[in-house]
C-alpha cells in the first residue's frame, strides 16, 4: 500500500523479539518479514516507537515477505519483492547455506511488494532471468515503466505470466495459485496466494481492503488451509490521528477477531496476522493488543518463524 511514512504518528515501543530457531531442513514457509510497506522504523519518525528503533534499544523489523523454501533441493522463491530485499535475501542465506533464489511472486504495485526488484539490476546483483511471477496489470506495468522494463530489456527479470485461480507447478514439492482481492488498484491488480505443499498449504493476502468486500469467505477459506497469514496493519480504527483511515481501508485487527469469533480453535490457531503499520500496538509483544490476540487464540507472525509444509 502506498502511504506517506510522516503522516503516520501515535506510535508505540518494546516490539516484538525475533524468533531465534534453527532452520528446518523440509519444505516449509519462513518468515521474513511483518511490517508494512514502509517498515520499522519508518522514515521520519521521530516518535518513542521509531526513536527506540533508530536508538538500537529495540529490533527493526523487515517489510512482509514470505519463503518458500526446498531445502532439499537448495531452492527458495519470495512473495513480494520489498524494499529490504538485501537484508532478507541475507537472512534466507544464513538460515540456509547454499539456497538458490528461484523466483519471486509480487501482490501488487504498492511500494512494499514490488520496488525490491531494484536489486536485480546492472547496478547491483546484476541477475539473469530471474522468474518473477506477476498478474497481466503488474506484468504490463513493470514492462512499461522505467526503471523495471530495464529489468526485462536487459533479462535480469523474466516475466512470468499468472492469471487469477490458476495454478503453478512450481516443482514436485510446490503449487501456487493467485486469486484477486480488493484494494487499491492504482497501477495494478491485487492478489493473495494459496501455497500448497507435500503434506500442508497456506494463504497469504497481506493487503485486502474489507473482509466483506471481498466475494469469497475469508472463514471458509481459512478452513480449507493449514496456516493463513492475514493483513493485520492496523489494530483498531482510529490509530492513526489527525486521518480518515477509510482512506488506506484494511481490515482491523479488531474486526478480524470479531469476524473469526466463531471459527473452531483449530481455525483460528492457523491464523497469523501480519503487514504491521508501525502504529500498530501488535508490535508490542506485551501490550494489551497483543495479548489480546493470543489469548483469544490467534497468532502473530514473527521473523525468522517457519511452518512446515
Amino acid at each position: 500500500m502506498i502511504l506517506l511514512p510522516f503522516i503516520f504518528g501515535g506510535c508505540q515501543a518494546n516490539v516484538q523479539q525475533i524468533e531465534n530457531t534453527p532452520p528446518l531442513d523440509s519444505p516449509n514457509i519462513t518468515v521474513l518479514g511483518i511490517a508494512q510497506d514502509a517498515g520499522f522504523p519508518q522514515a521520519n519518525c521521530h516518535k518513542d516507537c521509531c526513536k527506540a528503533v533508530w536508538n538500537a534499544k529495540v529490533d527493526r523489523q523487515m517489510v512482509s515477505c514470505l519463503a518458500l523454501v526446498d531445502p532439499a533441493n537448495k531452492k527458495a522463491w519470495l512473495f513480494d519483492a520489498t524494499p529490504d530485499f538485501k537484508d532478507q535475501l541475507h537472512l534466507l542465506q544464513q538460515m540456509y547455506p547454499g539456497i538458490e533464489l528461484s523466483g519471486i511472486f509480487l501482490t501488487h504495485a504498492h511500494i512494499g511488494h514490488y520496488t525490491g526488484l531494484m536489486h536485480l539490476g546492472r547496478e547491483a546483483m546484476g541477475t539473469k532471468e530471474i522468474a518473477v511471477y506477476a498478474m497481466p496489470l503488474m506484468k504490463n506495468f513493470l514492462e512499461s515503466n522505467g526503471p523495471w522494463s530495464q529489468l526485462v530489456q536487459l533479462k535480469n527479470i523474466k516475466l512470468q505470466p499468472l492469471a487469477a485461480d490458476s495454478t503453478i507447478q512450481l516443482n514436485d514439492q510446490f503449487k501456487v495459485k493467485p486469486f484477486l482481492v480488493p484494494h487499491r488498484d492504482e497501477y495494478s491488480e491485487t492478489v493473495g496466494y494459496h501455497i500448497q505443499g507435500p503434506q500442508k498449504s497456506s494463504l497469504f493476502i497481506p493487503d485486502i481492503d474489507k473482509w466483506q468486500k471481498w466475494d469469497r469467505d475469508i472463514s471458509k477459506e481459512i478452513k480449507h488451509v493449514d496456516y493463513a497469514f492475514l493483513d493485520g496493519t492496523f489494530y483498531k480504527n482510529g490509530e492513526i490521528p489527525g486521518r480518515d483511515m477509510s482512506l488506506i481501508p484494511h481490515p482491523f485487527i479488531e474486526e478480524s477477531l470479531d469476524l473469526f469469533a466463531s471459527l473452531a480453535p483449530a481455525d483460528k490457531k492457523k491464523i497469523h496476522f501480519i503487514h504491521f503499520n508501525h502504529t500498530n500496538p501488535i508490535l508490542q509483544k506485551n501490550s494489551a493488543a497483543a495479548q489480546n490476540v493470543i489469548k483469544q487464540g490467534f497468532d502473530i507472525a514473527i521473523e525468522k518463524a517457519q511452518k512446515p509444509l
